[in-house]
């Protein structure tokens, strides 16, 4: 198998920076596709901001931190991936946006043993794969926030993936990057998510009718449970307006009331308050 060495990342959002920062760090060869040009210069600072953060950590060298940013250029035009190994696409948890994504790709990128991955957490492989001439080469690398930290990755192959495309996903994933793996199956939230986000509407629903304020709730998982974050904490730190698509697509596809969004989790997003990024979602940030 041949090794990957020339990655692309579509996405320049929290998940898009933190893929970047972790394959380059890793020794590949990095291009990133901004959806304009101010958002590849904000990226490129973040990135830059990022990586010093970890030097000043003592976390990486100087010199590493130096050789991870020559790795790295930025650009805005999906043809420059056109000689990519490996594609990680991470934009906006939309179905459509991202078949358009997909419809470049499978046109542009000429190795035909090249993977195009996907960041989602909720979208059908398959359906993002039915835009594509070969379909075989698609398959889903769900990392988890922050990417940098954060050891698993899930692997996903639709009916169409070719084993040898999911086979590479994982050695690129667990050789290079050095993550975990577990592979999953084409199905609403995967798996991660498919546990996780029933879970985390439920702590909606029960603090919507009352049983107990915000504070409590996360208390109670906390120091009842021994998890490391309340659910309404986990909820402000993923986005409120991410966990609503990541629901509404898990939705559309079950039909599971369970997976439906509550009430108040959307009347919040109408608000603004989407969680740490805007200051104030269940709790609130300086």
């Amino acid at each position: 198998m041949t090794a990957i060495e020339r990655v692309g990342v579509v996405g320049t959002g929290t998940m898009g920076g933190g893929l970047v920062q972790v394959c380059a760090l890793a020794g590949a060869d990095v291009r990133v596709v901004a959806s304009g040009r101010a958002g590849a210069e904000r990226a490129e600072r973040r990135l830059a901001q990022s990586l010093d953060r970890q030097w000043a950590k003592g976390r990486i060298t100087e010199a590493e931190r130096n050789a991870a940013v020559a790795r790295v250029s930025f650009g805005t035009d999906l043809k420059s991936l056109a000689d990519r190994q490996f594609v990680l696409e991470s934009i906006t948890e939309s179905l459509p946006a991202k078949q358009d994504v997909f419809r470049v790709l499978d046109e542009v990128v000429e190795d035909p043993a090249a993977v195009l991955a996907s960041n989602t957490s909720s979208i059908p492989i398959a359906s993002l794969g039915s835009v594509t001439r070969d379909p075989g080469r698609v398959v889903g690398a769900h990392f988890f926030n922050p990417v940098p930290v954060m050891p698993l990755v899930e692997i996903i192959g639709s009916l169409c993936t070719s084993a040898a495309a999911s086979d590479r996903a994982e050695e690129f994933v667990t050789r290079t990057l050095g993550k975990q793996v577990i592979r999953v199956g084409d199905r609403p939230g995967f798996m991660v998510n498919a546990l996780l986000v029933p879970f985390l509407f439920s702590a909606v629903r029960m603090l919507d009718a009352g049983v107990a304020d915000a504070e409590d709730v996360d208390r109670g998982m906390t120091l009842g449970c021994g998890h490391p974050m309340g659910p309404l904490a986990l909820l402000d730190l993923i986005g409120l307006d991410v966990i609503v698509a990541v629901g509404e697509a898990m939705y559309a596809e079950s039909r599971d009331p369970a997976c439906a969004p509550p009430t108040l989790l959307l009347r919040m997003v109408e608000c603004g308050l989407t969680g740490r990024k805007s200051g104030r979602g269940f709790h609130t940030y300086p």
